[in-house]
Parts: structure tokens; C-alpha cells; sequence
């Protein structure tokens, strides 16, 4: 297996494992790395997902020997390039990233809802330096995540940034001492899953698709996810436990 499934509490942390060819995204990965997710979805015990990388890189990418070859299938049907960059999902998903994140390997980043980052880690897509372009995302979710001008240069010069700017420009929640990477994110999760599972997933989507819609489409569907959270036990125990001060009991239905 090219990625690795573990449970911790209620979060499933996913390694890409394949750490002598940097990450590097290959046929396989991709299959392994979309059941992964599919796993994640499927199990109602998670909450949330953690996304980190096998040895000293997060992800370089597309295994540039494979596209070298003429034979290369990086992507899957559902998911996209690498399994995860069109991936429709629920559950929120976090990146930890120690080392390079760079090209397929950054879009694979900007795929997820979070990123914590170890302070040695750099982002970028290098593909123009290939006679590539960063066609998984990369040229549309950046100019979202950073400021036009600096997604700009970084697509044109191929140059990428290290953590602390990426960090200040807000693409990295959470900058942490390299090597410490995996272990926030795994606590930030737990901060997630401390929540009513529900209305965050419901809180995530209207986050993800309002972003694309006018203001009343956007009002309409937060209206109709608030809608489906009011419908849920959930809902009834948050001011239970409240009125009854103690900790909710939450049960994801």
C-alpha cells in the first residue's frame, strides 16, 4: 500500500508512503489515497480526516518518470488527480505538512480545509518550469487562498514560498517547529471533533460552496443546511448539556 489508514479517537490519519520517490503521486497513490477517503466517509465513528507525508517531504508531486513514460494514470475517476483534488466530500480534512509540498503535492494541500505546517515546509507549483502547467487546481484554488498578485508570481516564476509566508498570507492555519506537524494536526482535529459533527459538515459545506454562488443562492443554502442541523438529535442535546452544564454528548445524528 502506497498510503496508510490509522485511527486515533475519532480522526483517521492518511500517509502517503512512498518516501523514496518523495510522495510522488503514481497510479496507485491515487487509487489508495481516494479508498482512504472513501473509508473516512464511510465510517460514521470519524469526524475528521488528517492528510501527512512519509519522510522528509509532504508530497513532490507527479511522479515525473511516470508522465515521462507516455503511461501515466495520476488521477481516478471520482477524485481527480491523485484521488482527493475532486473528491466530493463531508467530512473536514486536514494537511500536515513537513518538507516540500510542491506542484501536484501543493494541490493536493489546497484539496484539504486546513493545513498546519512544520516551519521547514515550502509550497509551490514548479510546473511552468517543466513545460507544465498546475492544471489540479492549483491555478484556480490558489488566487483563492493567497493574494492575486502572489498566487500570480508563484504560477509565472515557479518559485515557491516557505511556511511563514505561507503561514502570514493565511494558506497555513497553524506554523509550527518542523517535526511537529502531524501531532498539531492531530490536536486541532480534536478541537474540530470537540463540535456537533453535523453542523460542521454543514458548516463546511456552506464555506465551500457559498464561496462560488451570489448572496441570495449563498443565503438559500445555509438556510437549507441549518435546516437539516435543526432536524438532528444533535441539535436538542447542545442546549441540554448547556442548561445541565456538562460537557454534549454528541452522537452525529
Amino acid at each position: 500500500m502506497t498510503v496508510h489508514f490509522d485511527i486515533r479517537d475519532r480522526v483517521a490519519v492518511i500517509t502517503l508512503d512512498r518516501p523514496e520517490a518523495r510522495n510522488a503521486v503514481d497510479h496507485q497513490l491515487a487509487v489508495d489515497l481516494e479508498s482512504a477517503i472513501d473509508q473516512l466517509e464511510a465510517d460514521d465513528s470519524l469526524w475528521v480526516g488528517v492528510i501527512a507525508g512519509a519522510g522528509p517531504a509532504f508530497c513532490a508531486g507527479a511522479d515525473l518518470k511516470a508522465v515521462a513514460s507516455g503511461t501515466a494514470d495520476l488521477a481516478t475517476d471520482r477524485g481527480g488527480f491523485a484521488g482527493i483534488v475532486r473528491r466530493e466530500r463531508t467530512k473536514p480534512i486536514i494537511a500536515a505538512v513537513e518538507g516540500p509540498a510542491l506542484a501536484g503535492g501543493f494541490e493536493i494541500v489546497l484539496s484539504c480545509d486546513l493545513v498546519v505546517a512544520g516551519s521547514n515546509a515550502r509550497f509551490g507549483i514548479p510546473e511552468v518550469k517543466r513545460s507544465l502547467i498546475a492544471n489540479a487546481g492549483g491555478l484556480i484554488r490558489l488566487p483563492r487562498a493567497l493574494p492575486r498578485n502572489l498566487a500570480m508570481e508563484m504560477a509565472l516564476t515557479g518559485d515557491p514560498i516557505n511556511a511563514e509566508t505561507a503561514h502570514h498570507h493565511g494558506v497555513v492555519n497553524r506554523l509550527v517547529e518542523a517535526g511537529g506537524a502531524l501531532d498539531s494536526a492531530i490536536a486541532l482535529a480534536a478541537e474540530i471533533g470537540a463540535n456537533a459533527p453535523l453542523a460542521v459538515r454543514a458548516s463546511r459545506q456552506v464555506i465551500v460552496e457559498a464561496s462560488l454562488l451570489d448572496d441570495d443562492a449563498a443565503f438559500a443554502l445555509s438556510a437549507e443546511a441549518s435546516r437539516d442541523v435543526f432536524r438532528s438529535e444533535d441539535f436538542q442535546e447542545g442546549p441540554r448539556a448547556f442548561i445541565e452544564k456538562r460537557a454534549p454528548n454528541w452522537l452525529g445524528r
